[in-house]
């Protein structure tokens, strides 16, 4: 807390942010969450930024410190796929003021059937004032591969890493191998784990 409050004040020449990756329980504390009602009040005079990322929204509409503070003072919402939230979006729709028309702009996320012919994307709406729009985020194999959380996913390009001895040589040798195999991607890493080796032997 006070590295943050440190460089927000005294490094003038660049832009500062933090970003809370699931950090609930840290504002189950009394006083990190004193300490970040302060921040979401000031670091903007600051020229830096402060960014909150849950899988619930509950975990921040569910603080009552930082609650208000943290919707106030947000000019950008982000919400990925809400269709698990279909039934209880009420109250996350009125605390964050989002109109009938920008809920049902968010309920199509990743419901449109528009994925023929592209590389793997998801979609995501973004919202910077009172209106939002839905865009679809598209990276390449690659991208997705390094940072997949998907368990089979990060195992068979674990064995090809171990196989070709480092990470990237690796990762350019599951893609390869997967291009040519004519197999969906859950196909080919089912084949991969159940072999417990790459399916072509390295050169």
């Amino acid at each position: 807390m006070d590295v943050f409050i440190q460089k927000m004040r005294h490094r003038k020449d660049r832009r500062k942010a933090l970003i809370l990756e699931e950090a609930w329980k840290a504002l189950a504390s009394p006083i990190m969450a004193e300490f970040l009602l302060y921040l979401n009040k000031t670091v903007r005079k600051f020229w830096g930024e402060i960014i909150e990322v849950t899988q619930e929204l509950t975990d921040i509409l569910s603080n009552p410190i930082v609650k208000d503070s943290i919707i106030n003072n947000s000019d950008t919402v982000i919400l990925l796929d809400q269709s698990k939230a279909l039934e209880n979006f009420d109250e996350v729709a009125r605390l964050l003021s989002i109109t009938d028309t920008e809920r049902r702009k968010i309920f199509t996320t990743n419901q449109l059937n528009n994925r023929e012919g592209r590389g793997l994307f998801k979609e995501v709406y973004i919202r910077r004032g009172q209106t939002g729009e839905v865009y679809g985020v598209e990276v390449s194999l690659e991208q997705y591969l390094v940072y997949t959380t998907e368990k089979p996913e990060k195992s068979a390009v674990e064995i090809y890493t171990r196989q070709y001895g480092e990470y990237t040589r690796g990762l350019d040798a599951f893609v390869a191998d997967y291009r040519s195999s004519g197999q969906s991607l859950t196909e080919f890493v089912t084949s991969v784990n159940q072999a417990g080796r790459p399916l072509t032997i390295m050169n």
